[in-house]
């Protein structure tokens, strides 16, 4: 039988809860929403997850489950992030292009999506994975608890539920993947942003061992909440919603009212002064207030700590970011800095005076919105790489890249900008709405190759870090370069 003839048929594989039902799409097949835990509401909010129990007959897969996002971070976001109501939130997706444990195991792509660790969905249709198993990649995409509900401090409760979530998930896979023609032993786990910081959470988490093999992070922005600031914002919380900093006090609230009061998401600015761009700027670099914890018990140090101490050395990575990740705020309102000293800019962003003129000469002749701009990008993101690279074991087995082609509609290589290159998704109508309808085919198909190789077990196609210091610039003419990342390289480690 022909991929086209089979498309629409379904398929069904069996999973230690019970069989499951999937629809084939031409040369491969997608089983979604398949519940990897109970549902955590009821007596099992903010518990550790349960794993599913086992149902009855065949069930479905052949539509996304709901998902733990309710709100999107904003109104319109680069990724498309649909939210989908219900309870059955800790589901997960499977894309294979051989739905059968017969035969040859092939690589796993495990993937956690971004999203500041409040918002982002697993149903988004630019984390599909078709491109991907025709490359021979099985693709798991995750749900996960976020916001209070996944990462919240309370003192009868573990703290880093989203992560215990993400473990689960990972011995799910572990369980049940070669049931989809997946090799358990091969699991690369990746992830974008938040997911990004999530793959180096779980690079540095002991419990993690032995669930992975290989990690990819892109433009990853690791969470390392202290303790005390973690039981603080709980207790602004509960004031706001007025009730006990506990798990029945938190139990009590109704899950609209404690996503209304644990903040997060992002207010469009129409026409904002200086001062109140450089206030929004100084915010976002100066870090969460929700995301994994370092509780000193689950996660018992923080991504650069474990790094140091050489955790996840043995463990290949493949990290990088985006040229220009946040820069498009400043550049939006750029006429607000027309005339500005870039030094003094910097200045009132909180950088001290001998940083800000290293930071300034290490981009000369740029106005100073553009400085700002990278400012901010390297600071929630691109410090965190170089740092994470120059901490790690000399003999561990890093790649680094520098995603610096630009979108045609923003002029920036924005954040997010690189995942649908990296899924192969240049098609999607929502792609060209950001990267515009003339992305280089040549430059797609070497981001995407680069992954598939990396996932085979395979170097992505240039020299690791450690060995020469090399990075690779993806853009319209792709090289590579000794060291990279020169701005954010001027910074103090994060």
């Amino acid at each position: 039988m022909t991929a086209a003839s089979r498309a629409g048929e379904h398929t069904v594989v069996d999973t230690t809860a019970g069989p499951v039902r999937g629809l084939w799409r031409g040369d491969s097949a997608a089983f979604l929403g398949i519940p990897f835990a109970e549902p955590p509401f009821g007596e099992r909010r903010f518990l550790e997850p349960q794993p599913r129990g086992a149902w009855s007959g065949v069930r479905d897969a052949v539509s996304y489950g709901p998902t733990p996002q309710r709100r999107p971070l904003a109104a319109i976001t680069t990724i498309p992030e649909p939210s989908i109501p219900g309870e059955d939130i800790l589901n997960l997706n499977v894309f294979t292009p051989c739905p059968s444990a017969d035969g040859e195991l092939r690589p796993v792509l495990f993937y956690l999506h971004g999203g500041g660790y409040v918002a982002g969905s697993p149903a988004s249709p630019w984390y599909d994975g078709a491109s991907f198993n025709r490359d021979g990649v099985v693709v798991v995409t995750v749900a996960y608890r976020l916001g209070f509900e996944g990462f919240g401090w309370l003192p009868d409760a573990p703290v880093n539920r989203g992560v215990l979530d993400w473990l689960l998930a990972l011995r799910w896979v572990r369980d049940n993947i070669a049931q989809f023609g997946g090799d358990p032993r091969r699991v690369t786990l990746a992830g974008q942003s938040a997911g990004g910081g999530s793959v180096l959470t779980l690079l540095t988490t002991e419990r993690a061992r032995g669930l992975f093999s290989r990690a990819i992070s892109l433009s990853g922005a690791p969470s390392d909440l202290h303790l005390a600031d973690a039981q603080q914002t709980s207790h602004e919380v509960a004031a706001r919603l007025g009730v006990p900093a506990s798990r029945s006090g938190f139990s009590s609230v109704p899950e609209t009212a404690l996503i209304a009061a644990q903040g997060g998401g992002f207010r469009p600015l129409k026409q904002p002064t200086a001062d109140q761009l450089i206030e929004v700027m100084r915010g976002m670099a100066g870090g969460r207030l929700m995301g994994p914890v370092v509780d000193g018990s689950l996660l018992r140090w923080s991504v650069a700590e474990g790094v140091r101490a050489g955790a996840g050395s043995d463990i290949p990575l493949l990290i990088g970011a985006t040229r220009d990740e946040f820069s498009a705020l400043a550049h939006r309102f750029r006429h607000l800095f027309d005339g500005c000293d870039a030094v003094r800019l910097l200045d009132r962003l909180g950088v001290p005076p001998a940083v800000a003129r290293r930071f300034a000469g290490s981009l000369p002749g740029r106005h100073p919105a553009e400085v700002a701009g990278q400012w901010l990008s390297d600071m929630v993101i691109r410090r965190r790489v170089v740092d994470l690279v120059d901490l790690r074991n000399p003999g561990a087995a890093t790649w680094v890249y520098d995603f610096a082609w630009r979108s045609a509609v923003s002029g920036l290589a924005e954040h997010c900008l690189d995942v649908p290159f990296v899924f192969g998704l240049l098609d999607d109508p929502e792609v060209v709405r950001v990267a515009g309808p003339a992305v280089p085919q040549q430059l797609a198909d070497l981001v995407h190759r680069a992954f598939v190789r990396f996932i085979h077990g395979d170097d992505p196609g240039w020299p690791p870090y450690a060995s020469s210091r090399s990075v690779m610039v993806f853009d319209t003419a792709s090289a590579v370069v000794d060291g990279g990342y020169a701005s954010a390289r001027t910074l103090p480690a994060r």
